[in-house]
């Protein structure tokens, strides 16, 4: 969701945080992942402008920034 509301490409979002594209797929399908590398997907998302939205009563979720 988060990468599809920047309009990145699987590719693009691997490059921002620096792991295979085939690492992107898999967290997208929900297959778990080295705490580091979870963390660094998500930097590249924060820094492209994804706000994430904690637990609020109706799950979590994600926003953008204004101006993104």
């Amino acid at each position: 969701m988060a990468r599809t509301a920047l309009s990145l490409s699987v590719k693009q979002l691997a490059d921002l945080a620096d792991v295979s594209t085939n690492t992107v797929s898999r967290l997208e399908a929900g297959e778990e992942l080295k705490p580091r590398t979870v963390a660094a997907i998500r930097a590249a998302l924060e820094s492209a402008g994804v706000i994430f939205v904690a637990e609020n009563g109706e799950g979590p979720g994600v926003r953008l920034r204004k101006g993104q």
